[in-house]
């Protein structure tokens, strides 16, 4: 790559610098240029970027994007090509290391804190989110092999699901983190069930009173899934567990297999890391997913040990990055809804947190698996659906 032999830009910052030389050269190596020409390069708007990024890693650079600081036409891409080179394990800003030991310290997920997430996330607006979802808003990485729309990716992996569980009319179903209802709406219309769903937003525990109302035998429960004891045929948590945290894997397991009937099955649906020594993302962490926290396979299958038996694990990873940019197109064609409430700041930042976790699973940085599990291990053994 060229460096710019300006000694000063026209924003006043020093195009020579050693970190601009140094950030230039490492993204060379992800074929990203600085204030270049292509849709996936930066550019650069006003001065402190670099730093700020070198400072403070990805917190600093999701900061300077939602202040507008710098731009960049496709950001997924941009995030893609980082990810896929792994240069963010080439820098260890130096801020990193606190989020790292209050990760490692801290229970961040414990029964008062786990409504943080409800609260600035999910409590958003149910008009903002069925906006950007499905029909049936349902807010999980969406099954694409026979798909070609949104709706149809999201009623295939509910079924999917449902498959799975092998479930049967009268069964009665626990489902962990059950969002606006959609896999209960679903299984009660299509398999004949019964379902009580746990969910810590509001939003969420009020829109559920419309699907209770259309007839459909399914209860809401604002509470804490460590709060549960009654038992159950099968259970189901979809894209819930990245809010558990690892401190509390043993026990959200213990909790499933109190609720379990001994000849149940339990589906866990989650979003997962491959490297277990790397700590939560600060920006994410801070403006989207308040405490969250992703597992490695690893350590699914430590904390399940002795009440478990793993028939089946199937990862789908890659279908969330056209989920995510599914979302996004929704997002965009009817962010003018919104924009008055909202503002651009917010427009930003959303923009940066669908983008950006698109890139991810489009590196396979990050993956979607789903587990099946018994108490005991089926007799004769489990058959795989797909």
């Amino acid at each position: 790559m060229n460096i710019p032999t300006l000694e000063k830009s026209p924003l006043g910052f020093d195009e020579a610098s050693s970190s601009h030389r140094f950030v230039a050269d490492l993204l060379a190596q992800a074929d990203i240029q600085l204030d270049g020409q292509r849709p996936w390069d930066i550019q650069l708007k006003a001065p402190g970027v670099i730093d700020s990024a070198l400072s403070r890693g990805n917190l600093g650079l999701g900061e300077s994007y939602m202040n507008g600081d710098w731009d960049t036409e496709q950001l997924d891409e941009l995030f893609y090509r980082l990810m896929r080179t792994q240069l963010g394990q080439r820098i260890k800003p130096t801020q990193l290391v606190y989020y790292s030991l209050r990760s490692r310290l801290l229970n961040r997920q414990t029964v008062k804190r786990a409504w943080e997430v409800g609260e600035k996330h999910y409590d958003l607006g149910n008009d903002f989110y069925a906006a950007m979802l499905d029909q049936r808003m349902t807010y999980t990485c969406g099954y694409w092999k026979n798909a070609q729309t949104l709706d149809d990716a999201q009623e295939a992996k509910l079924d999917l699901i449902c498959r799975k569980l092998e479930l049967k009319p009268g069964m009665r179903i626990l489902d962990i983190g059950c969002g606006w209802g959609s896999f209960m709406a679903y299984a009660a219309e299509h398999y004949g069930v019964e379902c009580v769903g746990l969910t810590i937003s509001r939003e969420q525990a009020e829109f559920g009173q419309r699907l209770i109302k259309k007839g459909l035998p399914i209860e809401f429960r604002l509470q804490d899934y460590r709060n549960e004891h009654e038992r159950f045929d099968r259970i189901v948590s979809i894209g819930m567990f990245e809010h558990v945290g690892h401190k509390n894997y043993r026990e959200f397991m213990t909790v499933a297999n109190r609720c379990l009937k001994d000849d149940g099955l339990f589906l866990l649906h989650t979003i997962g890391k491959n490297l277990s020594n790397t700590v939560t993302d600060p920006w994410i962490d801070k403006y989207i997913f308040p405490n969250g926290e992703l597992p490695t396979l690893g350590l699914l299958t430590e904390a399940s040990e002795a009440l478990f038996v793993v028939e089946d694990i199937h990862n789908f990873g890659a279908d969330y990055d056209r989920t995510l940019m599914a979302w996004y197109q929704n997002f965009e064609a009817r962010w003018s809804s919104f924009k008055a409430q909202y503002g651009e700041r917010f427009y930003r930042m959303w923009r940066y947190y669908l983008l950006s976790c698109a890139g991810a699973f489009r590196a396979r940085e990050l993956q979607l698996w789903q587990l099946v599990m018994s108490k005991q291990g089926v007799l004769g053994g489990y058959s795989r659906v797909s």
